[in-house]
């Protein structure tokens, strides 16, 4: 208990300093702070400028004294930016580099959707490199607990408004076979409860599946549907899954489909909760 109330009060007062708007370096001789934003990644340039790179800056200038640094997690998307030219690191790769060059108290925040695996191998990384540092601290991803449900649920709802009894909108996120797959059912209730019956989310790889939501349309009376992802990048999902596959199956189940492709990481709002839970860690 005590050794946790010191490594709150470590970050405590990392943000503290991260934060101040007075001249002069955050680090000193025996303390080197770092901020690190964690994202699945893209190769898609257009939207890791809207999403990623958007989220991005506005975390350096949150905390214009601290210094800024970014992890991508997939190995693919790593590669493949790498044949291009560009240089992105895995969360260990960085990790390791900030522990090379001296720093000592790292913050992550990541913009994972929900809490899979994507998000418990980066607390994986994080614990194996615990001993490195004096402390290291992640924030929560976008659906963390009820009111974070509750937030995104009003800010996709205003942002996509239902035109009239027969348009049915659908937010395909990726979807994942863990536990915390439940948190899609659990917004879909509350878009549907808080909003509008005629809201779906539905994923790629867990449930809600498509089948499910095409039961879901027909006892709705569907006749226009909407599909928006609900992802932080309008990446490759977007472009192959949702734009092609899942759009060509709902019009030849005779629905006339329309598309929203924007990832949820274009939403200011949604930028700025994910910051909240970055400014909460202690």
């Amino acid at each position: 208990m005590k050794k946790r109330f010191i490594l709150s009060a470590l970050v405590m007062a990392l943000l503290t300093a991260c934060t101040s708007t007075q001249d002069g370096s955050h680090n000193s001789d025996s303390q080197k702070n770092a901020i690190v934003a964690v994202h699945f990644g893209t190769s898609h340039s257009t939207t890791r400028e809207k999403t990623i790179e958007a989220f991005n800056r506005l975390v350096e200038e949150s905390f214009p004294n601290c210094d800024f640094f970014e992890a991508y997690t997939s190995e693919i998307i790593v590669k493949k930016l790498k044949k291009e030219g560009i240089e992105k690191f895995s969360p260990m790769e960085l990790f390791q580099k900030l522990s090379n060059e001296g720093y000592t108290n790292i913050i992550v925040q990541s913009t994972n959707i929900i809490p899979g695996f994507e998000y418990q191998s980066l607390i994986d990384d994080a614990e194996s490199v615990g001993d490195k540092f004096n402390s290291i601290e992640i924030g929560t991803p976008l659906l963390y607990d009820i009111s974070d449900c509750e937030t995104v649920a009003s800010i996709i709802a205003e942002r996509n408004p239902i035109k009239d009894k027969n348009h049915h909108i659908v937010f395909v996120g990726h979807g994942t076979q863990g536990p915390a797959n439940a948190l899609y059912s659990q917004i879909d209730y509350m878009l549907k409860s808080n909003h509008n019956s005629n809201y779906h989310i539905a994923t790629i790889e867990g449930y809600p599946t498509l089948e499910a939501l095409k039961e879901a349309l027909k006892k709705g009376y569907a006749k226009q549907v909407t599909l928006v992802p609900f992802m932080f990048v309008a990446g490759d999902h977007a472009v192959n899954d949702i734009a092609n596959d899942w759009k060509d199956e709902l019009q030849e189940a005779g629905y006339k489909v329309e598309l929203n492709i924007e990832g949820l990481g274009e939403l200011p709002q949604i930028r700025e909760l994910l910051l909240k839970h970055l400014q909460k860690i202690q």
